[in-house]
């Protein structure tokens, strides 16, 4: 997108706000459940769809991003717009890919993880634990993983199940059974699994040193 599409979008955004009375109520928190909704449309289009699919969804991704741009543009406590979003992204990314920009050398895929790693780690140098930064409303198989590659990195190591998957479609199915099996006993497997995950946040936090 050429920096004037990015502008006539962000207009076409303003102009929504200006004359849709629906559009006008809505606020960041307000708008959680859509763009939630339009992310995993998006996934799906990424997983079964066609390439228009991709093209429409990615497009309503875009939106809610402007959407929310727009909310901040004219909320005098936060007084960002969309090129402000450019921006603060591009800087990012610039700085997080240093052997791109900055002279550094990374000739494996490894190597451009522990740049990225640095990078990350210079700019959040306030945060307190390993675990900050992982969204607690993540779906619960996306929470277990990030929690436990994190969990890791302290010592905090989790039991790996004896069996062994050849292919993604045997642990589908696999945890598909679990589901079904937790279902039939009336638990709920989502919950049960957030419930493990605290716990194992807890472990973190009582290997991690004080700071």
């Amino acid at each position: 997108m050429t920096e004037s599409q990015l502008d006539a979008f962000a207009a076409a955004m303003s102009e929504v706000l200006d004359r849709c009375v629906w559009s006008q109520r809505e606020t960041h928190e307000s708008l959680v459940p859509y763009l939630i909704e339009e992310s995993y449309e998006l996934v799906e289009a990424i997983e079964s769809g066609t390439r228009d699919d991709l093209l429409e969804e990615l497009g309503d991704v875009l939106w809610q991003v402007v959407f929310h741009a727009e909310i901040a543009h004219r909320t005098e406590a936060e007084g960002f717009d969309v090129q402000d979003v450019a921006a603060n992204v591009r800087d990012k990314m610039v700085r997080r890919h240093p052997h791109v920009f900055a002279g550094a050398v990374a000739e494996t895929p490894e190597d451009v993880v522990r740049l990225w790693t640095a990078a990350k780690k210079a700019e959040k140098h306030d945060r307190k634990s390993v675990l900050d930064g992982i969204p607690r409303s993540l779906p619960a198989l996306a929470l277990a993983d990030k929690t436990i590659g994190r969990a890791a990195s302290v010592g905090v190591e989790t039991d790996a199940a004896p069996q062994l998957f050849s292919n993604e479609e045997e642990l589908g199915d696999q945890l598909l059974a679990i589901v079904a099996a937790a279902r039939a006993q009336g638990l709920d497997a989502e919950r049960a699994l957030r419930a493990r995950v605290r716990t194992l946040a807890a472990e973190v936090a009582a290997a991690e040193p004080a700071r």
